[in-house]
């Protein structure tokens, strides 16, 4: 009895860490709490008393069930992306408290979550494990039979497409940033005048059909019609958040860093005169998204 609750002691002191990896390499709190009982399984069903380093013995275990189940996703992921149809923070049925979810995913960056998910498995697990958690290539390479080179490689090119690569100069893409962020705070905090002083007089928004459902893609026009819709989304804008999409400012909506949706802006002289919303998921996925510099 001592000594399972020691070795219960031992691993409750590396729980938090071993969350935060597996949520980083999975963006789902309820997959990442399943990736750390896992660990926690073949911890109780292993030999562990000479490991020195338990930490770095945690944390590969982790990984390399946290790499087992981004492969078995990537298997049905077709089928995930087109049984998505609302918002993914509606009906959770996973016992996962919704709130402690969103607040871990903004302490991570929704948008950073939604570029994760689009890297292949071995890009994602030695961006994650390296540039997020410190951990040597050589340490990394075996959990994904690769060299540290090519190790190194698989993190550099996800790394690239973490960073995006900006189609304007930076001048331009800090005006472009400074206008769409306003255009978010103004949305989350219900301000109708501030919207409507970012929006040119003729401001157009379309919407695809999947936004609101209807047989064809929704036109609207005029700051103030285009305000009042902004309002309505108010309460989904704090699940939102900044981040290059196709090469310029726009904003991602990612309830639990789940893509739903994304906002595309044309801005001209410090007005957003066009805003694209996308949210059919074949568009979506033809979308290059990255995360913006802080």
């Amino acid at each position: 009895m001592d000594e399972s609750r020691r070795l219960t002691e031992r691993f409750e002191e590396h729980r938090s860490h071993l969350r935060a990896v597996a949520y980083r390499m999975l963006g789902s709190l309820s997959e990442a709490e399943d990736a750390v009982q896992e660990t926690w399984l073949r911890m109780n069903r292993s030999d562990t008393s000479e490991v020195e380093n338990l930490a770095g013995w945690l944390t590969t275990v982790v990984s390399r069930v946290c790499l087992n189940m981004l492969r078995s996703r990537e298997t049905r992921r077709e089928e995930s992306i087109e049984a998505y149809p609302t918002d993914p923070a509606a009906n959770r049925e996973d016992g996962i408290d919704p709130e402690q979810e969103a607040e871990l995913a903004d302490s991570v960056g929704l948008a950073l979550l939604v570029v994760l998910d689009k890297l292949a498995p071995a890009e994602r697990l030695a961006f994650v494990l390296h540039d997020m958690f410190s951990v040597p290539f050589d340490e990394i390479a075996p959990m994904i039979e690769k060299t540290p080179a090519a190790t190194r490689q698989l993190a550099s090119r996800a790394r690239r497409r973490v960073k995006g690569e900006p189609l304007v100069p930076a001048t331009d893409l800090s005006r472009q940033r400074r206008v769409v962020d306003a255009f978010l705070a103004a949305t989350r905090g219900g301000n109708f005048d501030a919207l409507v002083t970012l929006l040119h007089p003729d401001v157009v928004l379309t919407a695809d059909k999947a936004v609101i459902p209807s047989p064809e893609a929704i036109l609207i026009s005029g700051a103030v019609t285009v305000a009042t819709g902004a309002m309505a989304a108010m309460q989904r804008a704090q699940a939102t958040q900044t981040a290059l999409v196709n090469g310029v400012v726009g904003l991602a909506m990612a309830p639990y860093g789940q893509l739903f949706l994304v906002l595309r802006f044309t801005v001209k002289d410090d007005l957003i005169t066009e805003i694209d919303v996308v949210a059919e998921p074949e568009r979506l996925r033809e979308l290059d998204l990255a995360v913006l510099d802080a």
